[in-house]
């Protein structure tokens, strides 16, 4: 079935193109007869807007890009869905597109969603991200950005995060008042700057507390913090450390993998051994023993950062300035049968 255009629609009606636009969009200035002509003869030709030509008159795509590390994580799923919502209200189209944790990959997606001049980025960063150049070329092509979960501090655009080093820090804090006093941090790579802030808080609770911080009780996920780096590292613990008492993990999925293991060997928690997760993902309340972890609002993440891109690529399209905006997010600690 050929498509139907606008033209074919005025000639059969006899009426310029220009009133056959008009009648569709409801202007004033077209009689009702003619309105309703329109109206019905494009219903039974089964006639759709040609949304490329519309993008080229309103130098909009009404499209975004979103780029995320993984979808593994049930974090970014509720990501995924607050981001949605928002783009479902103003009839926008979301590219979602996964890192998997390479800086290679984001780069490649970043040209992708420029060549398809999308109206602006949604990014949460790679692990192996540490240099910025292929943000800042955002930046350059005038394309609003707004970076969440993991960011870079030194990128000029507006960024939505949680504060990782005091959800960290209570976290710990929380473990040591339950009475732990040898407290493991299974900690994700060295370069994100959640991974980052998250060991700092872990670090400082031990110090205000009067606990030495040791670092051979740091234990560095190298599988973009996984369920088997809590499964391998799980292993580890006990054969270095048989001492300690709890572990705070980097993710909810290291810690089910912690929670696997120590299962597997007759380790009792949190008798013996307590664990913390961080992200309050679906499985931490289904497993056993159910998982205390940090509640991260993925959803409200997502429904804040789209709607500052929104804001953003309307102040553009509209030749206003744009001022950046960081919004800090509250956590908040999940006690559970792990603790």
């Amino acid at each position: 079935m050929n498509n139907t255009t606008l033209k074919e629609i005025a000639a059969q009606l006899g009426i310029s193109i220009t009133t056959a636009s008009k009648a569709l969009k409801g202007y004033s200035d077209v009689s009702e007869k003619t309105k309703n002509a329109v109206i019905e003869l494009a219903q039974k030709l089964h006639y759709t807007p040609n949304s490329f030509a519309v993008n080229l008159r309103t130098k909009e795509s009404k499209t975004i890009g979103l780029i995320i590390p993984t979808l593994v994580h049930d974090f970014f799923s509720y990501v995924i869905k607050g981001i949605l919502e928002e783009a479902e209200k103003r009839d926008y189209l979301v590219i979602i597109l996964q890192s998997n944790e390479k800086l290679e990959f984001e780069k490649k997606q970043i040209d992708l969603l420029l060549n398809k001049r999308v109206d602006g980025i949604l990014m949460s960063l790679s692990n192996e991200t540490g240099d910025f150049d292929h943000l800042k070329s955002i930046i350059s092509h005038k394309t609003p950005l707004v970076l969440f979960d993991k960011i870079a501090k030194l990128v000029n655009c507006s960024k939505v995060t949680i504060n990782d080093k005091k959800a960290a820090y209570d976290a710990v804090c929380y473990l040591i008042k339950k009475g732990y006093k040898k407290i493991a941090h299974f900690r994700g790579s060295y370069m994100p700057q959640n991974s980052i802030d998250r060991f700092l808080g872990y670090k400082k609770a031990l110090e205000d507390n009067n606990l030495t911080y040791d670092s051979s009780l740091v234990f560095v996920c190298e599988n973009n913090a996984d369920f088997q780096d809590g499964y391998e590292n799980a292993k580890r613990v006990m054969d270095e450390h048989p001492e300690i008492d709890a572990i705070f993990a980097v993710t909810d999925l290291v810690a089910i993998g912690i929670i696997k293991y120590f299962n597997e060997i007759g380790v009792s928690i949190p008798e013996r051994i307590a664990v913390l997760g961080f992200s309050n993902w679906f499985m931490s309340s289904v497993i056993s023993p159910k998982l205390s972890t940090i509640d991260q609002p993925g959803f409200e993440i997502g429904r804040r950062s789209a709607s500052i891109l929104f804001d953003e690529i309307n102040l553009k399209k509209n030749n206003l300035p744009v001022v950046f905006q960081s919004i800090e997010l509250e956590t908040s600690i999940i006690e559970r049968e792990s603790t």
